[in-house]
Order: structure tokens, then sequence, then C-alpha cells
């Protein structure tokens, strides 16, 4: 069965000339984006409900842009002027570079970690005196409280922001011959959406172990996966099995 329409369950990327232009100019297919779950703001005073306080934090903990978004939407709406002694632990160079929305970079301390939660263990442990608040969404990897508890510091975690599942009911009667998914949460939004959904000849498409996972126990039947040693960017593994599929 030849791949001619892709449906990519995320944003489309900003970029101009991303992978997935790349794809369709050399693969000649469709490839339409559409975010199966989409994040929520948490009021105020529901982090009020928390019980926190943030004046009572040196040190912030944040794993993705959506933490830096709700950081400092929560802080205005507590009406808190974040200090300049605030420190900032930023999980990647991505989170890092995008924290120069809210603050100016060169004045503040931000230690950046190289990409995964792992990677910023060692330079929390350097301050392990310091406060910390982790704002998070109200899904959260295990790994990271437990890593945190691991280091003895005194940190809280605060929900500042939730996932939720996006309406899809207007693709109800729209066919794709890949879906691709990136996380527990879109295969979840698939099954919520589509009840009766059957696979059928529909390629399933599914990155990190995870969503492997999700997809597995969800009865659905992987056709391509990523990342592998040999395609590391789901766009790589597209490639492949498009090349191997429309000859």
């Amino acid at each position: 069965m030849k791949v001619k329409t892709i449906l990519v369950s995320q944003p489309e990327p900003k970029i101009e000339n991303s992978p997935y232009s790349r794809l369709i100019e050399k693969e000649k297919v469709k490839v339409d984006f559409r975010p199966f779950i989409h994040v929520e703001g948490v009021e105020a005073k529901n982090v009020r409900q928390q019980k926190i306080d943030l004046n009572n934090f040196s040190a912030i903990v944040l794993t993705s842009r959506n933490s830096v978004d709700h950081f400092f939407r929560i802080a205005e709406e507590m009406r808190f002027k974040v200090p300049d002694t605030m420190k900032y632990f930023c999980q990647s160079e991505a989170v890092a570079y995008y924290l120069q929305k809210y603050v100016v970079y060169r004045k503040r301390k931000i230690y950046v970690g190289k990409r995964t939660f792992p990677d910023l263990i060692p330079l929390i442990k350097k301050y392990k005196d310091e406060k910390f608040l982790l704002p998070s969404s109200d899904t959260l990897k295990p790994s990271v409280p437990q890593a945190l508890d691991d280091l003895k510091i005194d940190w809280k975690r605060g929900i500042f922001y939730k996932t939720v599942i996006s309406d899809l009911s207007d693709l109800r009667n729209v066919y794709y011959d890949v879906l691709v998914f990136f996380s527990p949460s879109g295969i979840e939004s698939l099954l919520k959406n589509f009840p009766d959904f059957e696979q059928k000849d529909t390629r399933i498409a599914v990155f990190g172990n995870s969503t492997v996972k999700a997809a597995t126990d969800a009865g659905l039947r992987i056709d391509i996966q990523a990342p592998t040693p040999e395609t590391p960017s789901m766009t790589m593994a597209l490639q492949k099995y498009i090349t191997s599929v429309n000859k």
C-alpha cells in the first residue's frame, strides 16, 4: 500500500525549511498537522490551593517551554515580581534560549542541562541549599520527582498547566495513510475521539518507547518506529518507509 497522505499529531513546524518540507518535496506526499492534545493553564487560585507561595523559592526547574510560559503567567497573575537573584535550571539549551522571552539572559543565573532531565541533576546537586520549584503539567514522568527526592533537596512541584485532549470530531470521516504519534497522550486522544477506531490499512508511526507501549497496549499495529540507530528522527523513519512502499 503506497503512502500519499500523512497526519502528524503535532502543530506545524514554524521553521521554513523543516524536515517535513523536504519529505513532502522529495516523496510528493501530503502532510497535514493537527495537535491531538493541547495545553491549558491552571488558574492562580488553583496554584494557591496547592499551598504554593512563589516568595518561598530561590530556584526554578524548567523542563519545557510550556513550564517557562506558565511559571511567568502565574507570577504575573499573583502579582509576584520575580527577583533578579532567582536561579533557573533549564533542562536543555532550547528551554534556556526560550527563557529570554521573559528575562535578560546575561543578567540572570541560568544553568543549562544537555537534553534530558538526568543531565540537569549534577547542576542541581551543586546548589543543594536552594529552595526549588518545579512548575509542571498534570502529567509528569515519575522519574523526575524521584530524581529530585534522591538528591534530598528542598523542592516542591506545582501543577501550573494541564494536558488536554483536543476535539478531533471534524476528522471523523477523513482518512490518512499514516498517523504519526509522539506521546501516549496522542494515542489516548485518538481513542477518546474515535472509540470505534479500526486501524485496517492505516499505518501507525510512533516516536519513543512510552508511545510504543501506549500504542501496543491499545491494540494498534505499529508500522513505523523512531528513534532507531538507523533512523534517529521521525522524518527519517517516514522517509525510509515511504521509499520502500512507494516503489
